[in-house]
Formats: structure tokens, sequence, C-alpha cells
């Protein structure tokens, strides 16, 4: 029904799989940026203040794309080890650095050069941060460059990662991952027991988030052996999946409360990596033609640009002419093309190179 354990296919139902591209992805990341987009514009001057009732739906947005990250990476190296026998970690950073540090360090330099000419109040230190991707590590980290917390987790997991699955093999790294996703809930209970009252409280410290990236990795890992499950399978019928959906968005309308925050997050990694794995693998029913659809899927692409930029113009703390909407929103898409197009796609073909 599925694949040897998580390496060569996914399923029979995806005809795309057997490349590198695995369909529906770019689905699922449009959705998640429209939630960062629609967290980030509620408030602004002109947009109103939305409360969905779903707790803070941006930062679910950012949850779905590290799961996404760590089932996605893990998926190529598996694949990578596949087809020619090992993993190579220096084309693995060189495609990354290629992919993330061009368009993020441009943005960085071009909010620095605001903050220099005085339209955008920065601190020293969030230069620092941005720059070492440390920003999950800074308190009281200025509005600008305050999504950055979350490209320094994804960095900090390229480092820590593919050595992990290089150095470890296959099933040990597979091991691993679980044991980062058993050690989240207690890294959280230690944040609650140790850092209450410190200005460390409640940061996105790597050790608090990591299970969220595992999960994705563990997914890949056991993909294969989950698709050959019956129970597993059942997961993916819609009635099951609209309940997923669901769990999900109750559990992070409570997350404020300690014991849903501590427990709770592992919660919506699992059930967000069981509705990915599902858009994979049913990738032609009627959710996977929407995923698929290609003005959505394009959204999908550009959503690392817009994630970047549309920090700069989304901020509900400004009475800027620029920080308004729809102007705010516009810039951002803007912005979010150009770096698409004139830096980001130019790019992809050396990346393409260095994968061949």
């Amino acid at each position: 029904m599925g694949i040897s354990t998580g390496t060569e296919t996914l399923s029979p139902q995806s005809k795309s799989v057997k490349s590198d591209h695995l369909p529906s992805l770019d689905g699922m990341r449009a959705i998640s940026i429209a939630l960062v987009l629609l967290g980030h514009l509620s408030g602004t001057r002109g947009f109103v203040r939305l409360d969905l009732g779903i707790g803070d739906y941006a930062h679910l947005g950012v949850v779905v794309f590290f799961v996404i990250s760590g089932f996605l990476i893990t998926r190529l190296m598996l694949s990578e080890r596949a087809k020619s026998g090992y993993v190579s970690l220096k084309l693995f950073y060189a495609r990354r650095a290629l992919r993330l540090f061009p368009a993020a360090y441009v943005f960085i330099a071009c909010v620095g050069l605001l903050w220099w000419a005085g339209v955008v109040h920065l601190q020293p230190r969030d230069i620092w941060h941005a720059v070492t991707y440390t920003t999950n590590y800074l308190p009281d980290r200025s509005w600008q460059f305050g999504h950055l917390w979350s490209l320094s987790v994804e960095e900090q997991f390229y480092l820590i990662w593919p050595c992990t699955f290089v150095l470890l093999g296959t099933r040990r790294a597979g091991w691993v991952a679980a044991g980062v996703i058993l050690f989240g809930p207690v890294a959280r209970s230690g944040a609650w027991l140790f850092l209450r009252g410190t200005p460390y409280y409640g940061l996105e410290m790597f050790p608090m988030v990591a299970d969220c990236l595992a999960t994705g990795c563990l997914l890949a890992k056991v993909a294969g052996w989950l698709e050959s499950k019956d129970w597993y399978l059942r997961l993916f019928k819609p009635a099951y999946s609209f309940g997923l959906v669901a769990l999900v968005l109750l559990v992070n309308r409570y997350l404020g409360y300690t014991v849903v925050s501590v427990f709770g997050t592992s919660i919506i990694n699992i059930g967000l990596a069981i509705l990915i794995h599902r858009s994979v693998y049913y990738s032609h029913d009627w959710v996977g033609r929407v995923l698929n659809w290609k003005p959505i899927a394009f959204v999908g692409l550009l959503s690392y640009s817009l994630y970047l930029w549309q920090q700069l113009f989304l901020n509900r703390n400004s009475a800027a002419w620029a920080n308004a909407f729809p102007q705010n929103l516009v810039f951002a898409i803007a912005a979010a093309l150009g770096s698409y197009f004139l830096l980001e796609k130019p790019l992809l073909k050396l990346r393409h190179r260095l994968r061949a």
C-alpha cells in the first residue's frame, strides 16, 4: 500500500512523489502564511482586530511551517541516501544557504538602513541576533525583527539534524527524533518551573520548540510503515480529518493555560503531522486539488518571502501610513514578489545544479 520505511515513494495516490517535489506541501505552506498574515494584519490601522476564537493563529501558522520543514528535509535526505547511498552534508548546507541566506540578509540590511535613517526603531542587539540567527534567545526584541525567531529555530535545526542523520544513520536518527518529541513537554515544564519571572520565560528557545520539527522528521521516517496500517489510514477519512482540524484549533485556543501549553503543543504537532501526511497521500481528492491549485501553490512558493517582509509593514503598533491597511498588505506582497523574482528564483537554478 505504501513504501518501505520512509525511503522511496510515499503512496500510489500521488504521481509526483518520485521526484523531490511532494504534492500539496506548497498548498499547506499557503495556509500557514495566510494564518500569519491574518494574525499580523489584525489590529493594524484600518483593519479590525480579528479574534477567531482559536487562539494565536499566527503562531499556529509558524508551527505548521515547522512540521512541514522537518518532514520535507528528512524526506529529501532519505531520498538522497536511497539514490546515492549517502547524504552530502556539504551540498546540503550549500543548498540551504543559497535558499535562505541571500533573501534574509537583504531584508536585514534594508531594515538596518531604515533604522540608520531613523524610520524604524531597533536596538543594536536586534541586528546582532538577526545576523547570527539567535533571535529566539533575545528577550524584548523589536517588532521589525521579532519574526526572525522562527528562522533562527529553523537554522538551528539545520545545523543539528542533518549531522545527526548522517553520523547516527537513519534508524538511530529516528530514535533521536522520537526522544526530542518526548523531551518537548519536559523542556516546557522546566521553563515554567525555572524561568518564570525572568526575561527568558516564554521565549521560543530551541529545546522548547524542537519537538515541532522532530515530529515532521519522524513522520518522514515512518511514513511507509504507517501507510501499511489500516487504523492509521482511517484517520485520513474526511470525518476524522475534520475532527483533527477541530482538535488542533481547540487545543491552540487554550495554549495560554500552563498545562495545555506543556502537553497540548505535542497534540498540535501530531495532529498537524497527520494532516500534512494526508494532504500528500491523497493529493488528488478535492482537498488535494485545492492545495495544488496553481494560485494557491504559488502563494506557498512565495511564503518564505512573504514571511520575511510582512513584519515590516503589518505592524499594529505603528501609526505610519505604510503600516495601515490596505497599503500595508500591498507593500508586503510587492516586497515579497521582488525578493522572489529578483533574488530567490535566479538562485534556484544553482540549487538545482547542486542537487543534480
